[in-house]
């Protein structure tokens, strides 16, 4: 089994954009039909803390980790600092009551998730927050950089994911969580099944033709429009040579097209504040028609990191600021 969409370096990948959209809607779902049941659905605290293994990965991490952030504690039974560090991660995962689950990897038992997350020693922390893996730190750290690391990682999964956590019941029955509702079948979902295929498999002329087919048809379509973007970036910087681009872009700060390039390629390897920056400093530079262009890729670059990422928001501001 392979963890699917993660970024081990903690930065945005555009892979991962598409899945923390969806959790972040799966999240509202869940507490509107929560609601609309009474509130129900509540955990027992002894669901706060449990074992995982690798054929359970998917369900206990990748799934759950779009209701709540998943904190992965890998460790042995031989690890010293391993039998410092887990009773304390144990005790605050009760404490922070649902704002975070802890989930218990032996590394003995399971090499293979320890290879996927790329781990030299025990003990190691990770978290997955709507399917997106970044680590926490290594070691027994001081119970007080601990609070701050979990505070840090809760505020990300609020902010940018809807994550607020699960309602803790101690009187609930430990496993009773609620039932997961079944996912209505909408009606592009095939389309869209379609478009993210040819989308891996690096067929972006397929891609770009299935999201248009799906947004003729649902102009308001967010998968869609997102899938597009993405498409149509990878699209262009296809046949680009990065070595060229970025010499221009040195050479040529105030050519629109240059720059345009440079920050594709910005995007593409991650560098999302650096491409924002770099089209933001071009409209400053330019005028007519050479600053629209700069300015329309900027707002399509916008939709591909997501609306609500706090890079997003700065951008904007700070492309109000250099147009006004």
């Amino acid at each position: 089994m392979q963890p699917r969409n993660m970024s081990m370096s903690g930065v945005v990948d555009l892979a991962a954009v598409k899945a923390a959209q969806e959790a972040k809607a799966k999240a509202e779902q869940a507490r509107a039909e929560a609601a609309r049941r009474g509130g129900g659905g509540a955990v027992s605290p002894a669901d706060l803390v449990y074992d995982v293994d690798e054929a359970a990965f998917e369900r206990d991490v990748l799934q759950k980790s779009t209701e709540v952030p998943v904190v992965l504690d890998f460790w042995a039974e031989w690890c010293q600092p391993c039998k410092q560090l887990s009773p304390v991660l144990e005790r605050l995962a009760v404490e922070y009551n649902g704002r975070f689950v802890l989930a218990k990897v032996d590394v003995d038992a399971n090499q293979m998730l320890m290879q996927q997350f790329g781990i030299q020693g025990i003990p190691a922390v990770f978290a997955v927050v709507a399917g997106q893996a970044l680590p926490l730190f290594q070691g027994a750290a001081p119970e007080t950089q601990i609070r701050e690391t979990l505070d840090q990682l809760i505020a990300v999964g609020e902010q940018r994911f809807g994550l607020t956590g699960l309602t803790v019941d101690p009187e609930a029955e430990p496993g009773g969580g609620p039932a997961a509702a079944a996912e209505p079948v909408g009606p592009h979902d095939a389309a869209l099944e379609a478009a993210a295929s040819a989308l891996d498999a690096g067929d972006m002329a397929g891609a770009i033709r299935a999201y248009r087919n799906v947004l003729s048809d649902d102009p308001g379509n967010e998968e869609a429009k997102l899938g597009l973007a993405q498409a149509q970036l990878l699209e262009r910087v296809r046949n680009l040579d990065p070595q060229k681009v970025r010499r221009e872009a040195a050479e040529k700060p105030a050519d629109s097209a240059a720059q345009i390039a440079a920050a594709d390629l910005d995007l593409v390897g991650g560098h999302v504040e650096d491409a924002f920056g770099r089209l933001i400093d071009t409209v400053r530079r330019t005028a007519g028609d050479d600053r629209e262009a700069v300015r329309v890729r900027l707002l399509e670059m916008f939709e591909v990191v997501g609306g609500d990422d706090p890079r997003v928001v700065a951008a904007r501001r700070a492309l109000a600021r250099a147009l006004f």
